[in-house]
């Protein structure tokens, strides 16, 4: 799991606030799949809808233009943004369950869901409850990030959002398939590339052997293990 900060600005952030609080919302079981529609109530974005599709750009420039994100995640293919609403009134939630292994797109194409997004629109003292809870065999991790700030994790967890008891919470979450599909490589990808940045940073190795000689390993093994 890695916790990205700021993925939107301020000022995207407010505009995508604005849109989302004035919007048309749909049943959220209309994505439900296979799955029983009882696992989940919300409310959600129609996915073809004009305000779904300039929010979805609005997200997707901002991911072309982190960096760690590129780094951690490799994306080769992003699956449309969607947007969700958790109503207190409501006691809107979403049950535990696993996120299918594809994502089948309405223009035919389809994703390998390799990772999960949740990009938090609402900020943690405006809702009660909502956390977005990942199982693990040792604990339970709970979830409450910044507006703005998104979490990455791997699609296979077993998830749920709590119910939300009071105000509003506000998400957009989507999918992803990597270029590089084994986990165990892309962690070791991203450790590399991260060691790397460091290293840049301080000048005086930016342009040393050691450096040049580990940004080529880092490069060979990509290329290695892309899939293209």
């Amino acid at each position: 799991m890695l916790h990205l900060k700021a993925v939107l600005n301020a000022a995207e952030l407010a505009h995508a606030r604005t849109a989302l609080e004035g919007a048309d919302w749909e049943d959220g079981r209309v994505t439900s799949g296979s799955l029983p529609e009882s696992i989940k109530r919300n409310g959600q974005l129609p996915q073809q809808g004009p305000l779904a599709q300039h929010l979805q750009q609005l997200v997707l420039q901002a991911l072309r233009r982190n960096q760690l994100f590129f780094s951690a995640a490799l994306p080769r293919h992003i699956a449309p943004p969607m947007f969700s609403r958790y109503d207190g009134e409501r006691q809107d939630y979403l049950d535990e369950h696993v996120d299918v292994a594809m994502r089948y797109l309405p223009d035919g194409g389809r994703v390998r869901t390799d990772l999960s997004c949740t990009l938090f629109l609402s900020n943690p003292e405006e809702y009660e409850g909502g956390e977005l809870v990942l199982a693990d065999s040792w604990r339970d991790e709970h979830v409450k990030l910044a507006a703005g700030d998104m979490l990455l994790y791997p699609a296979d967890k077993v998830h749920r959002v709590n119910p939300v008891s009071k105000g509003c919470r506000y998400a957009s979450f989507f999918w992803l398939e990597s270029m590089v599909r084994d986990e165990a490589q892309r962690r070791l990808l991203f450790q590399m590339d991260r060691d790397l940045m460091l290293l840049r940073i301080e000048e005086q190795h930016a342009s040393s052997t050691a450096v040049l000689g580990l940004t080529g390993a880092y490069h060979n093994l990509l290329r290695m293990w892309a899939q293209g």
